[in-house]
C-alpha cells in the first residue's frame, strides 16, 4: 500500500503544496475539485492548465490517486441530481486527461429501506455518473460514512455498474455510524478502489443520517427524531480506528492501493498529515 495526502487540506497554494507533500513522504496526493486558492476547478479547466499540473505532481515524483469530487447539487431529489451529475461528468473528462483512475464524492445518505422515494432517485443518478465514469475508463467512489456497509454493498448492486466503487473512510464508518471498520473492509473489499487514512472518536451513539441530514422527495429537510452521532476527528493513531487489524484486512483483501491522508482540523494541520506519514510507514513496517 502507498501513502498519499489530500493535498488542500495542507493550507498552501496548490503547487507549494505539492511540492511539499513530497517533501513529507507522500507518494501521490488527492485534489479537491476546486482548490480553496482558487488556482484550479476541475470542473471548468482548459487542457493548459491540466498539462501544467501534471508536470508539477511529475516533477515532484507524484502520483494523483484520486480526485476529490465534492460539489454542489444532490443525488437524492429531482430535479438537481441530474445538475449533479452533468458536473460530474466534466470531473471525469478531466480525471481522463490527468491518467487519473478514481474520483470519490459523497453522495448523500442512502436510505436503509430501498422503497424510501429517495432511494431510485439515487439509483437511477448515481447509476447514471458511474456510467459516464466507465465511458471515461474511471471509477466513481462512493465515500463511506453515512450508512452500514451492508446498505452501501446493496446499493452498489443495485445500481449495477462496474465503475461504481468504494473509498472507504474508517473515521466515518468508526465515528459516525459506528461500523467496525475491519467487518466494513471484509463486506465491502471487491469494490475499494481508494481509502481514506483518517481517525475518529465516537462520543456517543446516534443518528448518521440526522448527522448528514437527509432530504424528503421535496428537497425540504427530513425530520428525523433521533438525536445526531457525536464525532470528534483526531490525529492518526489517536482515536477508534483498529490500525493495525484494519490494515490487515485490507492487505489479506488484496487492496494495494492508497492511504491517502485526510485531516479536516486541528491546530496544524500540516504537522499532523507529516505525523500520520511517519505512523502509517510504522503500521505497514508491521505488515511486512
Amino acid at each position: 500500500m502507498k501513502i498519499g495526502m489530500i493535498v488542500e487540506l495542507l493550507k498552501k497554494p496548490l503547487f507549494e503544496g505539492i511540492a511539499h507533500a513530497a517533501k513529507i513522504g507522500a507518494q501521490g496526493i488527492q485534489l479537491n475539485v476546486k482548490h480553496k486558492e482558487g488556482e484550479i476547478d476541475l470542473s471548468n479547466c482548459t487542457d493548459a492548465e491540466l498539462a501544467e499540473l501534471k508536470a508539477v505532481c511529475d516533477k515532484n515524483g507524484l502520483e494523483i490517486s484520486a480526485i476529490c469530487g465534492e460539489l454542489k447539487g444532490s443525488f437524492q431529489i429531482e430535479p438537481q441530481c441530474w445538475d449533479r451529475v452533468k458536473l460530474m461528468e466534466k470531473v471525469f473528462d478531466s480525471a481522463a486527461k490527468l491518467g487519473v483512475k478514481v474520483v470519490t464524492t459523497h453522495i448523500g445518505c442512502i436510505p436503509e429501506c430501498p422503497a424510501d422515494p429517495i432511494y431510485a432517485t439515487m439509483v437511477a443518478s448515481v447509476g447514471k455518473a458511474a456510467r459516464y465514469a466507465e465511458s471515461k475508463g474511471c471509477y466513481f467512489a462512493i465515500e463511506t460514512g453515512p450508512e452500514l456497509a451492508g446498505v452501501l454493498k446493496r446499493f452498489i448492486e443495485d445500481v449495477n455498474c462496474p465503475a461504481l466503487k468504494i473509498n472507504l473512510d474508517p473515521a466515518n464508518l468508526r465515528g459516525v455510524a459506528c461500523e467496525d471498520p475491519v467487518y466494513a473492509v471484509v463486506t465491502l473489499a471487491k469494490y475499494i478502489v481508494h481509502t481514506h487514512a483518517k481517525d475518529s472518536v465516537n462520543l456517543y451513539v446516534g443518528s448518521p443520517a440526522k448527522f448528514y441530514g437527509m432530504p424528503n422527495p421535496d428537497g425540504t429537510p427530513r425530520e428525523i427524531s433521533a438525536r445526531a452521532s457525536g464525532f470528534k476527528e483526531v490525529p492518526l493513531g489517536q482515536g477508534m480506528v483498529p490500525w493495525h487489524a484494519y490494515l490487515a484486512a485490507l492487505k489479506a483483501s488484496g487492496y494495494d492501493g492508497y492511504l491517502t491522508i485526510e485531516r479536516e482540523c486541528g491546530e496544524d494541520q500540516a504537522k499532523d498529515m507529516a505525523e500520520a506519514v511517519r505512523f502509517l510507514r510504522e503500521q505497514l513496517k508491521c505488515l511486512a
